[in-house]
């Protein structure tokens, strides 16, 4: 009888032992859950606290703009352009919408605006570099290496002492640019490359370049129109000023000089639709 006894009594406790065991990890799974979820609202809201306190905090408010690399442009003009950033918060202000703005300015060809905490904005401006004075449908206007019109030539540019270019009018002009690119960059070429010699550069006085393969140049206290083509633009020039003296001899009244052909200059005089033909030597350098 002892022994159906104990049988018994081993089936009663595994009949309570099983659901006992699966009552704790339902419990302790609930319990992480929700430990889990209190966690995770906490650091919910603290960001959100955080970020609703730095959005409304004066210390990070922009108070100062420090402007650098502009020359022609002033700062107060800077400033007019970004009328409305200072007193915005300095993390959140969108600069790329700022600077879209700078960058409507046609003397400003880049510009970057950065943070510096905790209230400054550093704006660096690159501004474009005028090459010339363009003569465009009567107008004069400053113009870059692309032909981009930077303002309208006037006293207050009198300081600046660049040649005149002709020809850059674009052929079409509905809705279009006023300049045409290439023959801006035609213009470019030549103006860099009489640099290099300060002296014949100090005399360059008006670029053509209606014809886009061939410039033309006057230089100050000579007349003539000198076709130079679209290459050796300064070797050609050089050439022109060594002969100039024997041309004329030859040809007291020059209109215009054919630099283009490598070993015959072709002078047109002023008074006669026949040109002179030289069999002068270039003398290139």
């Amino acid at each position: 009888m002892s022994a159906v006894a104990a049988q018994t009594d081993r089936r009663f406790r595994r009949a309570h032992v099983k659901p006992a065991h699966k009552k704790r990890n339902w419990r302790a799974i609930v319990r992480s859950l929700l430990i889990w979820i209190a966690v995770v609202g906490a650091v919910v809201y603290g960001a959100l606290r955080t970020s609703a306190l730095a959005a409304h905090a004066h210390v990070l408010e922009v108070e100062k703009i420090v402007v650098r690399g502009n020359e022609r442009l002033s700062r107060g003009e800077v400033l007019a352009v970004l009328n409305g950033l200072r007193g915005e918060n300095l993390m959140w202000t969108n600069l790329d919408a700022w600077r879209t703005r700078l960058m409507a300015s046609p003397w400003v060809r880049d510009a970057s605006l950065r943070r510096s905490l905790p209230s400054t904005v550093e704006v660096i401006v690159f501004e474009r570099q005028p090459i010339g004075i363009g003569r465009i449908n009567g107008d004069m206007y400053l113009v870059d290496e692309r032909g981009v019109i930077i303002d309208q030539y006037g006293p207050q540019y009198a300081d600046i002492d660049l040649p005149i270019i002709d020809g850059l009018s674009a052929a079409h002009s509905g809705g279009g640019p006023m300049t045409d690119e290439g023959r801006a960059e035609l213009a470019a070429r030549v103006i860099a490359a009489v640099k290099s010699k300060p002296a014949i550069a100090r005399r360059l006085s008006q670029v053509d370049v209606s014809d886009l393969h061939n410039a033309a140049v006057i230089l100050s206290g000579d007349p003539a129109t000198i076709q130079l083509g679209d290459d050796q633009f300064l070797a050609r020039l050089q050439s022109y000023l060594d002969l100039a003296p024997t041309l004329r001899e030859r040809v007291a009244d020059i209109d215009s000089v054919d630099l283009r052909f490598d070993d015959r200059i072709y002078v047109k005089p002023t008074r006669t639709a026949s040109p002179v033909k030289t069999g002068a030597q270039k003398k290139n350098k």
